[in-house]
């Protein structure tokens, strides 16, 4: 599936207020006595509850593309930031605090991966010294970047990954509803497992990754058909939060320092696509389902001042 044109920006970023909201999971990791709690992680395992988000912040309208990370890679090769041993390009990392508890993951300084290259899938191509985006792959989600990749990038242009916090508020809104749209999905809302079937039916087989922003209300024309897309962006703007790939978050929880994602992928069914359901793996786990957003702080003017 590649050379569509959405019509979509994706340098676009989108505003998300702060205010009270429903949240859906539970964010507490520690109990009174300041042992770890369980983290609900299943796609059923949700808890409505109020919540406050007491900062406004801009979040990306789409997922980082293969352009806009092939830039970034040429750019902190330049830099110093990263470096290539064989296939695996690395990024140094300062770690993260180590209590010791039973099964908690350790994470160290030293230079972690950021992306193997020549995988499958992957849409990033590494040429006489520069990188780039292979041609008709420029506007689809970059993939197989590690939680270390996703966070060297955003740290770079001075962005962050979103907390779930912020990710949840940027997909939900205001009000509760198991998908940024609305309560109900079906295969013209984004790219899932089952939403996935049908694309193949126009686009031919296989296809993974759809462009960013390919779910915008506009019809397409396919080698075999007609695709009717909706408009699946979040209260917001922000598009494909659900479906397409995961999306790394920044959140480092006590005792574990796994990593967490939010959003499904195309290789999920819809109940994975939902806006409480989570998944997570080490900060070096790298899939051809799993990219990233960043987002950024607004600073008050009269604060500035």
């Amino acid at each position: 599936m590649r050379g569509v044109n959405t019509g979509v920006d994706f340098n676009q970023w989108v505003k998300v207020p702060k205010g009270t909201f429903y949240s859906i999971t539970s964010w507490r990791v520690i109990d009174e006595h300041g042992q770890p709690e369980s983290l609900l992680v299943g796609p059923y395992y949700s808890s409505k509850h109020l919540d406050t988000m007491d900062h406004d912040f801009e979040i990306m309208a789409t997922e980082v593309t293969n352009e806009q990370y092939a830039r970034f890679l040429n750019q902190a090769l330049d830099s110093g930031i990263i470096k290539i041993i064989g296939d695996t390009i690395k990024t140094y990392y300062k770690g993260d605090p180590f209590t010791g508890y039973d099964h908690e993951l350790k994470v160290s300084a030293g230079y972690y991966p950021v992306m193997v290259l020549n995988q499958p899938g992957l849409h990033i191509k590494y040429d006489q010294g520069r990188f780039a985006a292979e041609k008709g792959y420029e506007n689809h989600p970059v993939v197989y970047v590690t939680w270390f990749g996703a966070n060297a990038y955003a740290k770079f242009y001075g962005y962050r990954l979103p907390t779930e916090k912020e990710w949840e508020r940027a997909a939900m809104g205001d009000n509760i509803r198991a998908y940024p749209w609305g309560d109900e999905i079906n295969p013209h809302y984004a790219n899932y497992l089952h939403g996935n079937k049908e694309l193949r039916k126009v686009y031919g087989s296989p296809v993974r990754t759809t462009p960013v922003g390919f779910f915008n209300g506009k019809t397409y024309k396919g080698p075999y058909g007609e695709f009717k897309t909706m408009d699946n962006r979040s209260p917001y703007g922000a598009y494909d939060m659900c479906g397409n790939v995961w999306e790394w978050c920044a959140d480092d929880y006590p005792f574990m320092h796994y990593r967490f994602m939010r959003g499904g992928s195309y290789l999920n069914y819809e109940i994975y696509a939902a806006t409480w359901v989570r998944n997570n793996a080490e900060p070096w786990f790298a899939s051809p389902s799993v990219g990233f957003r960043c987002v950024r702080d607004l600073i008050d003017k009269c604060t500035k001042q």
